[in-house]
């Protein structure tokens, strides 16, 4: 249930996450260049729980935004939209924790 007009939470930390996901990004190309040169599974294994942890890292950072932000000022409005937004951050939750 995304609010186009509202301003994401993590705006003030957009640079911030632009810059980890290229990281991120890199590391992904490092370990698809890791396979084509037939590296040792441990170590190809090793990066991708790296890569896993980072994301992980933007991920949780994210949802710390979205409820301190987001779902706290809907909360504060309160009604059906904090009903909504309290759903909606619960089912982030849980997809994170499936993951």
């Amino acid at each position: 249930m995304a609010d186009e007009n509202a301003t994401p939470g993590y705006s003030p930390q957009k640079e911030n996450y632009a810059k980890r996901l290229r990281r991120i990004e890199g590391q992904v190309r490092g370990i698809a260049k890791m396979i084509d040169e037939d590296k040792y599974c441990i170590d190809v294994l090793t990066q991708i729980s790296a890569v896993n942890s980072a994301l992980q890292s933007v991920a949780l950072g994210l949802l710390d935004e979205h409820l301190g932000h987001c779902v706290s000022h809907a909360v504060a409005a309160g009604g059906e939209e904090a009903d909504a937004k309290l759903a909606e951050a619960s089912a982030a939750i849980a997809r994170l924790v499936r993951s």
